[in-house]
């Protein structure tokens, strides 16, 4: 039987997200921001958020990077589209590609899952239309920390080591902290929208680790 040594770290976070999540439940609920919506641990949160401000060019930046998402997440769906193609068998297709897969649909599960039941809503901006949006956690903190996290495995496993590697490596990691920063700093979450996102973006790119571990992968240099 397998050890599930390798996945402790992402279950021992998954946990830790959940227990923040019920924590922001209770602990220091109060109606704060301009809709004075209710929000755990409010005077903290309206601290931070009173401190940073609004930033509408900081806002607009970390949009942009958010589209990033969507073209790695489409890099590696062909990826695995154009093994599935060539070895005419999804059991052929690399192991870590179709367990990436799985990670992209459970992150976007649980973006739909507090989407749809948000414990909190965003705090009101100056460009905003008035519409409450769900808030916590963060979905572009989540969606970035996580592609571009496993974006990184992918790289280290496919690329030799090389100045590109190298290159591609810092980038995602720029990017994800550019994004995560922003959206606290521009003013449209609270700081544990933020926290909630890398919880839960961490957890699932260290249990995709964990289960990638010992791997093997048919080509090298398919990135």
């Amino acid at each position: 039987m397998k050890s599930i040594r390798p996945i402790i770290p992402g279950l021992v976070l998954l946990f830790v997200f959940f227990v923040f999540t019920l924590l922001i439940c209770v602990v220091d609920v109060q109606p704060i921001g301009a809709a004075l919506s209710e929000v755990g641990f409010a005077s903290l949160n309206g601290s931070v958020n009173d401190f940073f401000g609004a930033h509408k060019s900081l806002y607009t930046l970390t949009e942009i990077l958010g589209y990033l998402t969507w073209g790695v997440v489409a890099f590696f769906g062909l990826l695995g589209l154009s093994q599935l193609v060539h070895r005419k068998s999804l059991l052929k297709v690399d192991r870590d590609i179709i367990l990436l897969g799985i990670g992209y649909a459970v992150m976007l599960g649980f973006y739909v899952l507090f989407d749809k039941l948000p414990l909190n809503y965003r705090p009101t901006y100056p460009w905003d239309e008035g519409v409450l949006e769900a808030s916590y956690p963060s979905s572009h903190t989540l969606m970035l920390v996580f592609v571009m996290a496993t974006a990184v495995l992918q790289i280290i496993r496919r690329m030799r080591k090389s100045t590109l590697r190298t290159v591609l490596i810092a980038a995602c990691i720029v990017v994800a902290a550019v994004v995560t920063i922003g959206r606290l700093a521009c003013g449209v979450h609270w700081f544990t929208d933020i926290i909630g996102g890398l919880l839960l973006a961490s957890a699932l790119a260290a249990l995709y680790c964990g289960l990638i571990e010992d791997t093997p992968i048919k080509t090298r240099k398919e990135v």
